[in-house]
């Protein structure tokens, strides 16, 4: 019954959204959000874009590329930069652009970054534009889809360069436009994901950057809402692997073997008991998760070795080496018990994410200039991670989330970021797009204020 609900909730917000783009009114649309009369915002007489934004998002949807491979998406972005009149570099780790619009007039340096690439996800939405694309991911076949909101914000980007551009001849300073490959991370485990493979590239190596800015749509907020917070946001995120080697023998004679799916399910139980009983959770979150376990290959083999992989999300850097000293304990003492050895490895993916304060302070003030203050929240730690976070080891930094649920539908239970249902509500494409145009202009402004002092 929940899975015949989901799809009909599914189908009816199809049909509305259809409905509303052939009225004319689709993405248009901040006023159905805020009265922007009462607004005192530069950024928000931008509903001519609307029509661009939206046809970017659903040819990006419709054709979606995993890390390292957004070829086509990082084509139509540089040929879009170029036809601004920007200095484009492409191939940067990999696949991505960056593009560099200069004012009339000298002034601070800003990034704004947005992440191209999909997920290994079938796509299980009845949408017209929906994915149908599949490929290969670690040696699995998998589809693709959009499932993050990728797709929004590479047009959300593209539609912010643009209007600045048009801004060019009243602004003062420069802005970089950075779009990002593999934020969901690379194709092997070990290597570099985007961000960090685009700093050890050079993506600044020609441009100082004095603050880089961030956004994600997020299907736990309605759309209307953006929400942000100072400091810590979201989590440091690991992935790790535990190899465990045994004995391979008959399924008939186990006691021939050292079994390492016995191995590997005791360790999967006792390393609980670390988030459970030895770290103060309450003082700073910690997030162990396995997220596979594979090992043999016939109903009657016991298997020579197992692999686990999964996640450790950390939001202070002491627990976090605190966790893995604790979790490779566990596992080699559990495998020595059983004459079997295991080997973990543990590869940081993203460090924290957290926002400078007085960037944090700039940025909500330009977010409650286009939508007023009823609209703006503060946000909760989160333990998802986000490779934004690499920039902030060069510049101060400031990330926020647009909501992207439909008001119908109660957000804390929409199907989530990563899920093959998860539904962008279009209408926080233009919410994204006002915004991050305000925070922008805003944070140039400043800059040139401070350059005055």
């Amino acid at each position: 019954m929940a899975e015949i609900m989901t799809k009909a909730r599914t189908l009816n917000r199809l049909f509305c959204v259809r409905l509303i783009a052939f009225l004319g009114l689709a993405v248009c649309v901040l006023p159905a959000f805020a009265d922007q009369s009462k607004r005192d915002s530069a950024a928000i007489d931008n509903a001519a874009m609307a029509p661009k934004v939206l046809a970017w998002r659903r040819d990006f949807h419709q054709h979606p590329e995993l890390g390292n491979n957004e070829v086509r998406t990082a084509a139509i972005v540089a040929k879009h930069l170029q036809s601004l009149g920007m200095v484009v570099r492409t191939g940067i780790a990999h696949t991505g652009v960056s593009g560099i619009l200069k004012g009339a007039r000298p002034g601070p340096r800003i990034v704004l970054r947005a992440d191209m690439d999909a997920l290994p996800v079938k796509e299980e939405n009845d949408l017209a534009f929906a994915s149908k694309v599949t490929s290969s991911y670690r040696g699995q076949p998998v589809g693709v889809m959009h499932a993050c909101g990728h797709d929004a914000h590479v047009a959300i980007l593209m539609a912010v360069a643009e209007i600045l551009s048009a801004k060019r001849a009243g602004l003062a300073g420069e802005v970089m436009f950075v779009f990002q490959p593999a934020e969901e991370g690379p194709p092997e485990v070990g290597q570099p994901f985007g961000a960090a493979l685009m700093l050890e590239e050079g993506v600044f190596k020609d441009f100082k950057p004095d603050a880089v800015f961030g956004l994600h749509v997020w299907a736990a907020l309605p759309v209307g809402k953006v929400g942000y917070r100072s400091g810590p946001t979201m989590a440091a995120a690991d992935e790790w692997t535990l190899r465990i080697n045994g004995r391979q023998s008959h399924g008939s004679r186990p006691w021939d073997s050292v079994d390492p799916i016995m191995v590997a399910a005791q360790i999967q139980i006792a390393a609980q008991s670390i988030i459970a009983r030895q770290i103060d959770i309450v003082r700073s979150p910690v997030v162990l998760t396995t997220g596979a376990i594979m090992g043999g290959v016939r109903y009657n083999i016991i298997p020579d070795h197992v692999d686990m992989t999964g996640t450790l999300r950390t939001f202070d850097p002491a627990v976090r080496l605190d966790v893995i000293k604790r979790f490779e304990r566990i596992a080699q003492s559990i495998a020595q018990a059983s004459d079997a050895s295991a080997e973990l490895r543990v590869s940081i993916t993203a460090p924290l994410t957290a926002n400078d304060a007085k960037l944090t302070e700039q940025g909500g003030a330009s977010l409650r200039r286009v939508l007023g203050d009823a609209d703006v929240v503060e946000m909760p730690l989160l333990t998802i991670a986000e490779d934004f976070s690499q920039y902030s080891t060069v510049a101060p930094t400031f990330f926020y989330f647009v909501g992207s649920t439909s008001p119908e539908i109660d957000a804390s239970k929409a199907p989530s970021n990563h899920s093959p249902l998860f539904m962008l509500d279009e209408r926080a494409l233009m919410i994204a797009v006002n915004t991050l145009t305000q925070v922008s202009l805003d944070a140039l402004k400043a800059g040139v204020s401070e350059n005055k002092k």
